[in-house]
């Protein structure tokens, strides 16, 4: 973009660099913030899976009685007792984007027959709900991930923006229009010593 060579415009760009590069340091600042956010998520849900398949591992008993077992009609399953209701969340706020915190994850209150089922039921359910705890957790902060993933790669942009076109585009415009009038000047300088000698030598 071509810049007019005056002292206002000069003034114009040394104002915006000023502004670059007080707001570039707080733009890397929230970059470095989000990726920290980031990678901290990641790890959890790693970890929360570890946990989630030792919780598997604990009920695979169970879970290839009820899996397996054709006593139990499809519509009378173990997996029938637990049914998710809703999850509970609650809003928090990361280097500036809302983000979701899980809460809690409720179960609809579902009635069954204790003669009819194993005397393990009541433990295999809490193994169950467990599980499934863990994937609305998982769920949770992927999600989480997802939002921060998308500010990261504005800011990523912005950082750049700032760092390769902005700030290096405006330090060589203020070169440019101080070359410019620092030329102009000079010319003023010559032309009135030029000036001067006509005056002296028509005295």
């Amino acid at each position: 973009m071509a810049v007019k060579l005056t002292k206002n415009e000069q003034k114009k760009q040394k104002d915006a660099l000023r502004q670059y590069q007080r707001y570039l340091p707080t733009l890397q600042l929230k970059q470095q913030q989000l990726q920290t956010v980031i990678r901290e998520s990641q790890r959890e849900i790693e970890k929360l899976k570890e946990e989630q398949r030792k919780a598997v591992d604990a009920l695979s008993g169970w879970i290839a009685v009820y899996g397996g077992n054709a006593s139990f009609p499809p519509d009378a399953s173990i997996s029938t007792l637990v049914q998710i209701d809703r999850i509970e969340k609650d809003r928090g706020n990361i280097a500036g984007v809302e983000v979701p915190v899980f809460k809690e994850l409720l179960f609809k209150r579902v009635e069954y027959d204790l003669s009819y089922y194993p005397l393990w039921v009541d433990k295999a359910l809490d193994g169950l709900k467990s599980i499934a705890e863990y994937d609305a957790l998982i769920a949770t902060l992927e999600e989480r991930i997802e939002l921060l993933s998308a500010e990261l790669r504005t800011t990523t942009q912005r950082v750049n923006l700032f760092e390769k076109v902005k700030i290096p585009e405006t330090k060589e415009n203020i070169r440019m229009i101080g070359i410019y009038l620092q030329d102009q000047q000079t010319s003023a300088v010559v032309r009135g010593k030029i000036a001067k000698k006509k005056l002296v030598k028509v005295g």
